[in-house]
């Protein structure tokens, strides 16, 4: 079995995000963590259900198997 690597994911740490995830939902937060099988902690998330309706939803951990599309919000 090859090497595994950790995600490279350091830069992007206190950076909101924008991530797609499966179902089509969208969320976007703040990277406070991250492990080697890319699952993710973030803060201040506000989970966007339509273009009008948001729900904020605070500090959340995503699995990493579950996120499509990953987008900086903020300048690297």
């Amino acid at each position: 079995m090859g090497k595994t690597t950790t995600p490279e994911l350091k830069k992007y740490m206190d950076k909101r995000l924008s991530l797609q995830l499966n179902g089509n939902r969208k969320v976007t937060g703040v990277l406070r963590g991250f492990d080697p099988f890319m699952n993710i902690v973030l803060d201040e998330t506000v989970e966007e259900i339509s273009s009008t309706e948001k729900h904020n939803i605070g500090m959340v951990v995503i699995r990493g198997n579950s996120i499509s599309i990953m987008e900086a919000l903020e300048r690297i």
